[in-house]
C-alpha cells in the first residue's frame, strides 16, 4: 500500500495491478496498524498533503476492510511473536490476517515466510 500511494517507481506498476484486482473483484483485510505505518514518513517530513493522500485513498478503497486490534488479535500476535520471533507490528499484521481467515498475505518483508499457515507473496519475488 505504501509503495503505491507514495508512487515508488520500482513497485508502482505491481501495486497498481494489486489495487486494480482489489477494486474489481478481490477482497482484502488489513490492520489499522497499517495506517500508523503508512503515516510515519509523511508526518516525519511535515507533509500533510501526503497524510491526506493516504487517508483519501485507503479509507475509501472498495473491498478493503480495516480491522482494529482486539484482545484476540493481541493474544495471537503474542503467540506469533514467541513462535516466530517477529517484531510486534509484524506479529499484529499476521495475527490480523489469521483472525480474518485469510489464506494469502502480500508484503515485501520475507520475515513473514516464517508463518507457515499463511501463503506469503513477496513483491520483490514477482519483480525478479
Amino acid at each position: 500500500m505504501i509503495y503505491t500511494v507514495e508512487g515508488n517507481p520500482k513497485y508502482f506498476d505491481l501495486g497498481h495491478q494489486i489495487f486494480s484486482w482489489l477494486q474489481s473483484r478481490g477482497s482484502a483485510v488489513t490492520s489499522t496498524l497499517t495506517m500508523t505505518e503508512a503515516l510515519v514518513r509523511p508526518y516525519r517530513l511535515g507533509d500533510l498533503n501526503g497524510v491526506y493522500k493516504f487517508y483519501a485513498l485507503l479509507l475509501s478503497y472498495p473491498h478493503l476492510e480495516w480491522i482494529p486490534p482486539n484482545l484476540h488479535i493481541a493474544d495471537r500476535a503474542a503467540q506469533i511473536r514467541a513462535d516466530h520471533n517477529l517484531r510486534t507490528p509484524d506479529a499484529i499484521q499476521a495475527a490480523t490476517a489469521l483472525a480474518a481467515g485469510v489464506t494469502g498475505f502480500i508484503t515485501n518483508d520475507p520475515v513473514f515466510r516464517r508463518i507457515k499457515s499463511l501463503e506469503i507473496l513477496i513483491l520483490d519475488d514477482l519483480l525478479s
